[in-house]
């Protein structure tokens, strides 16, 4: 049992959260077109972690890892990728979308450049050594669209985990660990985490990515 009103079963297609909105899963198999060569270079997170350097050799941390898309497309791009999520529910949910990538012949050379933490990542951004090259955030906010399947995605999520109230301590210990880069992914119009400006930003048709680049942090 997730919460009172969601539960997790054990179904042929993996693990499934079902609650009264309908039934979710992570699956990581569907990002494959977004994967190639042509479409991974157009990505906004893939853009916003260009960094010099061999990217085989630099480790990229999801610290609000949900089910696991964003951490994917940075793993595709080459990088070590740690992805913390501190809601056991979601963790088993990624957990289990790693393992049935794991088998996709396509996936499986990506995935295993991924590693999943289940806990919080603001005590591990703060304790990190060496430094990581570049940090993501995607703190849960208030979802927009007029789709129908994204805002149930949404409803059934936030039965488990709401929207991260701590959003400041979390680009808090993000600067703490002296990246080279950190990732904020936020609505179109939202506020800069924090309040905090950031270096440059992307913008999207659905999202705005914020990068900042600490002090010291080399581009």
């Amino acid at each position: 049992m997730a919460d009172g009103k969601t539960v997790i079963e054990q179904r042929p297609e993996g693990l499934t959260l079902c609650g009264e909105e309908g039934e979710l899963r992570a699956d990581l198999v569907h990002m494959l077109p977004r994967l190639t060569q042509r479409n991974l270079a157009t990505e906004l997170i893939v853009k916003a972690a260009k960094v010099k350097g061999d990217r085989t050799k630099m480790l990229a941390v999801d610290a609000t890892a949900g089910f696991g898309e964003d951490a994917l497309l940075l793993a595709a791009a080459g990088f070590h990728v740690r992805l913390y999520e501190r809601n056991e529910s979601i963790a088993r949910l990624l957990e289990d979308a790693l393992r049935r990538a794991a088998e996709t012949p396509e996936l499986a050379p990506i995935v295993a450049r991924m590693e999943l933490v289940c806990g919080d990542s603001i005590p591990a951004l703060r304790e990190m050594d060496p430094a990581p090259d570049v940090i993501l955030l995607d703190p849960m906010f208030p979802e927009r669209t007029k789709s129908a399947a994204v805002r149930k995605k949404f409803q059934l999520l936030h039965h488990l985990e709401e929207p991260c109230a701590d959003g400041e301590l979390l680009l808090a210990a993000a600067i703490a660990a002296n990246p080279r880069r950190i990732i904020i992914k936020r609505p179109v119009k939202g506020e800069y985490l924090g309040g905090v400006k950031p270096s440059f930003s992307l913008t999207g048709k659905a999202v705005r990515v914020d990068v900042i680049v600490p002090a010291g942090g080399i581009g």
